[in-house]
């Protein structure tokens, strides 16, 4: 994708300032964002596409689509950062490890996504691994609520001060490495600045997708 025309953003401290050519514009940022900051994200593997709704062939191989890909189980997570001052996050089950040397990650927001641009701008981004009993967690953080923490305990991550939430089975604290047009959605590449594991009293168990549903390894 080709960079925005104007002056370049300011580049967050420890961000690849290659990733800054992806950036939408600043306008556009704001069209996206428009008053409501939050935003149902899609769980399933292509539910932020659009599909047709006047093409009964499109819909149906959007569906087919959907239920192959809905047959590998995935872990889920919760992507987290601290915009504006305020905590933002979004319920992500693509996620995936990409390198080890340097150490990178990836999660990938559909376009629709209002929370993306939020954590974009901030430049830094928490993974954080929901364990089994956190399905209601996951819910809200997929929700299209005015506050996604209410109630929600957490303590700022060691490098990037991005919300690691109390419970979750492991965090890995990003910066923003590059970011990819891929289709309806966006590849975000996340260089590692720190990771850790909760505890070894703490629940083990996680919380999985699959056709659907959570599930868990009991």
């Amino acid at each position: 994708m080709s960079a925005h025309s104007g002056a370049a953003p300011d580049v967050p401290e420890g961000m690849n300032p290659n990733a800054a050519e992806t950036w939408p514009s600043p306008e556009l940022i704001a069209s996206w964002l428009g008053s409501e900051a939050y935003e149902l994200e899609p769980l399933g593997p292509g539910e932020g596409a659009a599909v047709p709704t006047d093409d009964p062939a499109a819909q149906a191989q959007a569906r087919h689509f959907r239920d192959v890909l809905g047959r590998f189980a995935s872990g889920v997570t919760v992507v987290t950062a601290i915009s504006g001052g305020e905590p933002v996050g979004m319920t992500c089950q693509s996620f995936s490890s990409v390198s080890l040397d340097p150490p990178l990650v990836l999660f990938v927001p559909a376009k629709t996504s209002r929370a993306w641009p939020l954590i974009q701008r901030s430049g830094r981004f928490c993974v954080n691994f929901l364990a089994d009993g956190q399905a209601e967690l996951s819910n809200q953080m997929a929700s299209r609520g005015s506050d996604k923490f209410a109630g929600v305990a957490w303590h700022p991550s060691e490098a990037s001060g991005s919300p690691v939430l109390e419970g979750s089975l492991a965090h890995v604290d990003c910066s923003v490495h590059a970011v990819h047009e891929a289709g309806d959605h966006w590849i975000v590449v996340g260089r590692v600045l720190h990771l850790a594991t909760a505890p070894e009293d703490a629940p083990q168990d996680p919380l999985l997708f699959y056709q659907g549903k959570y599930r868990t390894t009991g």
